[in-house]
């Protein structure tokens, strides 16, 4: 059975649009608490629900939050959340299930919604089918609890709180906190802002917040991990030692060094991989990264006796091969960081606290901590679609990307693949020669747009 609503990062659509509507986000809410019923043997139940600051939000809390207390399980409202404080949350709380509405770094005509199991891990594809099974039954819509067994829906206030206290306890014990740093943080005006700003103000930084009043429509727009340019250019106006830039539900970030340069993800997980390997805290000396990520990273992580292994995009899919193979960090180009010995998902905020503790240990400043990492040229294009077609059975396509490929020879990559939470397939091509890799974007670009 293919799924018609999961993508690979949950269900996600423009609001008020199917399936991303009050009636069908219910009977999401049914199903969920249906796969919970039958498999949670105890009478009380939970599921946990956070969201971003999107217009939509509420709306779409209801919804869920009535499908599922219509099945008789109860509702733990966290309200404006991060990502990673949901999943942390859900197990904290003991809930059965978690679900964060969000579409993450989408504009705010979008939403969507993920789901974290009682360990908080993101659920596999069986549970994702499991779902999808139920929403394409008939009976759903109609499947209600005993009238004297309905689901409550419970607040729970201090939940911003206790992230601070899982926050701040992912720091080596002992540790000065972040005293004598200075930190721009931009929140994106999503789900981030009070808790980002909070943490580090707390453990002694110096921080200046940016995009820390959403209204609903502002979240991601020109601010965040998308649209670092301004972060770059605050900590350059105030001398800062780092910025670091959130997207909308705060489970990934971008990072510029105190000279204003953006700092990507591998970047950083070269960085932190280095770091835990000096330590001794890299488990089986692995770094797990996804097939994005630059060759340069796994060039130079080899170089410091470092293996890299690499997944398909997603945090989900590099949890996964953790939890498979034993691996303790790993992340995406895109900012996603897994440190798994403190979280189950990516997370923005708590991938910063541990940039400024090791800039705070080592008395090194970030652009020493990365600059070493060498990078080839990379270019990624996204195209708009209409329709998702088979690379290998379009011939133009096919034939394009093969002479290219061999054109770039065994130090250069491309990679061509459908967004799964976009309508949009994105192009990338690395190499050791600039001007080549420029040139074998456009043909490919021109390739797929003559031919899809």
């Amino acid at each position: 059975m293919s799924k018609r609503f999961f993508g690979t990062d949950g269900v996600r659509g423009v609001a008020n649009q199917e399936p991303i509507t009050a009636e069908t986000v219910l009977k999401l809410g049914k199903a969920v608490a249906k796969i919970v019923d039958q498999s949670v043997a105890k009478n009380c139940r939970r599921i946990l629900i956070g969201r971003d600051t999107r217009l939509s939000g509420h709306m779409l809390e209801m919804a869920l939050a009535a499908g599922i207390c219509s099945m008789g399980t109860d509702v733990v409202l966290v309200g404006d959340m991060p990502t990673p404080a949901v999943a942390f949350l859900t197990t904290d709380m003991m809930c059965d299930a978690g679900a964060v509405i969000s579409a993450s770094h989408n504009p705010f005509e979008d939403n969507g919604i993920k789901f974290f199991d009682n360990r908080g891990l993101k659920l596999d594809d069986e549970q994702e089918l499991a779902i999808e099974s139920l929403l394409a039954s008939e009976t759903i819509g109609q499947t209600l609890s005993n009238k004297t067994h309905l689901g409550q829906v419970l607040k729970l206030e201090d939940a911003l709180g206790r992230y601070l206290v899982f926050l701040k306890n992912s720091l080596p014990r002992g540790a000065s906190g972040l005293k004598g740093l200075k930190i721009v943080v931009d929140c994106a005006n999503g789900a981030g802002f009070k808790a980002a700003p909070k943490v580090f103000q707390e453990l002694g930084a110096e921080v200046i917040s940016l995009s820390t009043h959403p209204d609903g429509k502002n979240i991601n727009l020109d601010c965040g991990s998308l649209h670092p340019e301004r972060m770059s250019k605050v900590v350059l106006e105030n001398g800062a030692s780092f910025g670091v830039a959130l997207d909308g539900d705060s489970d990934r970030s971008i990072f510029a060094d105190e000279k204003g340069n953006v700092v990507d993800g591998d970047q950083i997980m070269g960085m932190v991989a280095v770091d835990m390997f000096e330590r001794g805290l890299l488990k089986r000396d692995t770094l797990v990264a996804t097939v994005m990520s630059n060759v340069g990273l796994e060039i130079s992580m080899k170089n410091r006796g470092i293996l890299v292994v690499r997944t398909q995009v997603g945090d989900r899919n590099v949890v996964e091969k953790m939890l498979t193979d034993g691996y303790n960090f790993g992340g995406e180009q895109s900012g996603h960081l897994v440190f798994f010995d403190h979280s189950t998902t990516g997370d923005g905020i708590l991938s910063a606290l541990q940039v400024g503790s090791i800039m705070k240990r080592t008395s090194k400043p970030l652009s020493e901590l990365t600059g070493w990492i060498k990078k080839f040229p990379q270019i990624l294009r996204n195209l708009p679609i209409s329709c998702k077609k088979n690379f290998e059975e379009v011939p133009m396509v096919r034939n394009v990307i093969r002479d290219c490929q061999r054109r770039l020879g065994e130090s250069g990559r491309i990679l061509v693949r459908y967004s799964g939470t976009q309508p949009l397939c994105r192009v990338m091509v690395e190499g050791e020669d600039l001007e080549l890799v420029q040139n074998i974007v456009e043909e490919v670009s021109d390739a797929l747009v003559r031919s899809m």
